[in-house]
């Protein structure tokens, strides 16, 4: 008991400092920064997390002998909250800090893991994740990317979409077909491709906001070194699971932080709707959105707290994950939809950054019932998994 008692007080002590820290530098960067600080811009948004990586904030949970400072997943999800609360936008290379990087941990070669992780660690190299396709978005093992062998490696051809960031990235893990033959999960493998080899093309994908975050990627005759390929040949799909794991304990802290925080400005926009909207805050409808959002966000809390838990204790991921998807992507639109009822017509006015925020916010929450498996599929897994329901 003293011993837990004492963990508690440090881990205490932990937060606060790294509060304090957060705040000081967070503030001092942003005031710093040419221009307006807009925490939406990419430019803005790498020079962060560039910060926060030069500061020591990366390879969290990383051995120390590979740069990382080994904290406890208790001390990373720490580390996500308070990052989330202070105001500070996610980067945008959180696919190799937290996918890859784990990743090549469990299944690199030594050569690979000298060559990868301190670009990773630095923020020196961008990593983007080549999985969906136009035919094979959320039915990830019906990809039709090949790789076929060649002399010195393999020669890639494909054509991936969505694919964040690709624009910026020097480097992308791509899920490929190296045995036709094989049933579809068996015939995948997991190859690490230089965006800069010849072949490669990216074309950016203009968004409802006005940004470009996503892109469709060409693979055409691109050579890939033999050193290229993450463990076994014909192994992806069981290292794609693998990846897909990692993040599982900490991937919805800084989401359901913003969830409280966009709560919060919603029931303060309500109490100001004279000024802003057409809809009474005192209406019977807004309450009862409001209450349903507020038991919403404290119950994603509540399963975000069980499977950080989970992770503690070593559990295999499971079908949870999806029922936190849903209901975090769906109670999210529906409080960005109660937002705009407020704004009315002002939601439309560039000059009022608050309802600029809450509209670009608006805007981008369509995509989330998409975006990391689509409410479709979430519900076929809950069904077949969790109720054990037969297939249609």
């Amino acid at each position: 008991m003293m011993q837990l008692e004492s963990a508690a007080r440090d881990d205490e002590a932990f937060r606060l400092d790294l509060r304090g820290w957060l705040a000081s530098a967070y503030a001092r960067f942003a005031q710093d920064w040419p221009g307006a600080a807009d925490p939406r811009n990419l430019d803005f948004r790498r020079a962060w997390e560039d910060t926060l990586c030069a500061n020591g904030w990366s390879g969290l949970g990383w051995p120390k002998e590979h740069g990382g400072r080994a904290l406890p997943l208790s001390r990373q999800a720490v580390f996500h909250e308070e990052h989330a609360r202070c105001g500070a936008p996610l980067g945008v290379n959180l696919i190799g800090h937290g996918i890859l990087a784990p990743t090549l941990l469990h299944f690199g070669t030594e050569a690979q893991k000298r060559r990868f992780l301190p670009g990773i660690l630095s923020n020196r190299e961008v990593w983007c994740q080549g999985y969906s396709e136009p035919g094979a978005g959320s039915d990830l093992a019906s990809v039709r990317t090949r790789a076929e062998a060649a002399p010195g490696g393999y020669r890639l051809n494909g054509h991936k979409i969505w694919t964040s960031f690709a624009d910026r990235a020097q480097w992308c893990f791509v899920l490929a077909r190296t045995d036709p033959q094989a049933a579809k999960h068996r015939g995948l493998s997991f190859l690490l491709v230089d965006m800069r080899s010849p072949g490669v093309r990216v074309e950016p994908i203009r968004q409802i906001t006005g940004e470009a975050e996503f892109c469709e990627v060409f693979f055409e005759d691109v050579l890939v070194p033999e050193d290229g390929l993450l463990g076994e040949p014909n192994q992806g799909w069981k290292i794609a699971m693998a990846a897909a794991s990692f993040e599982r304990g900490t991937y919805f802290i800084p989401r359901l932080v913003r969830f409280a925080q966009e709560l919060h400005q919603v029931r303060e926009l309500a109490l100001r709707a004279d000024a802003y909207g057409h809809v009474p805050a005192s209406s019977a409808a807004v309450r009862h959105q409001w209450a349903r959002l507020a038991a919403d966000s404290h119950v994603l809390a509540l399963k975000s707290q069980r499977a950080l838990a989970g992770a503690m204790r070593g559990d295999p991921p499971g079908p949870e994950g999806s029922s936190t998807k849903i209901h975090w992507s769906e109670a999210h639109q529906r409080l960005l939809e109660l937002s705009l009822q407020l704004l009315g017509e002002d939601a439309c006015l560039a000059d009022d950054a608050h309802a600029a925020e809450l509209t670009h916010a608006y805007l981008w929450s369509r995509a989330e019932t998409i975006l990391a498996g689509t409410s479709e599929i979430q519900r076929n897994i809950i069904a077949e998994q969790m109720l054990g329901l037969p297939k249609a």
